[in-house]
């Protein structure tokens, strides 16, 4: 804030100047040798002129004291006034913005809180859907074994059965022909069989 200029920097240089001049005619008029040759002492310490330095000091002290008490010494109390006021002021905005920077925060930290949470859940859901689609696959999966394994079991009666209708066909031709072998005659096709299914009865 620029300091204002006050009215005793304008009106107290004359008065200083008059004074100044005045000190230094009196140290020039005391530098001269008076007309009978003496030297003649300096004006302030000289006890003709104490009663002329007396006045002179209480109007200069009585104008300074004016000068100072009406014009410089309100004027500088009002800059301090207005500073003060403005440093008040500045103070009061930064209490705001640091209520707002807290409020802000605040609401940052519950925002995050909650996308937290929201993750969390959305995390969970998945799991949970991630499961029944395990489970769903899982049972497809089981499902379409049994499948295969009840056509594997299947063939392999099928296969079985067939295997047993062969072996039991070729036994009973082995088993003709072992009897006319030993006995020179050909048994009956339905003894034959009979005796294979008598043998794989019994294992």
């Amino acid at each position: 804030m620029p300091v204002r200029s006050s009215g005793f920097a304008r009106q107290g240089w004359p008065l200083a100047v008059g004074s100044f001049a005045a000190l230094l005619a009196g140290a020039a008029e005391a530098s001269t040798p008076g007309l009978t040759g003496e030297k003649s002492s300096f004006p302030p310490f000289d006890p003709a002129h104490f009663a002329s330095n007396l006045f002179w000091l209480a109007l200069c002290f009585g104008a300074l004291y004016w000068l100072m008490s009406r014009i410089a010494l309100p004027r500088l109390g009002s800059i301090m006034e207005e500073r003060a006021s403005t440093i008040g002021r500045d103070l009061d905005h930064a209490s705001q913005m640091q209520a707002k920077a807290e409020e802000m925060a605040q609401a940052y930290e519950k925002a995050l809180a909650e996308a937290r949470k929201n993750a969390q859940g959305i995390a969970q859901s998945a799991r949970e859907a991630g499961a029944k689609a395990s489970d769903v696959k899982r049972h497809a999966t089981e499902a379409d074994l049994a499948a295969k394994l009840a056509e594997a079991e299947a063939t392999i009666a099928r296969t079985k059965s067939d295997a047993m209708g062969n072996v039991r066909d070729l036994g009973s031709d082995v088993a003709a022909a072992i009897v006319t072998k030993l006995t020179g005659q050909a048994p009956k096709a339905g003894e034959a069989a009979a005796a294979v299914d008598q043998a794989l009865a019994k294992g």
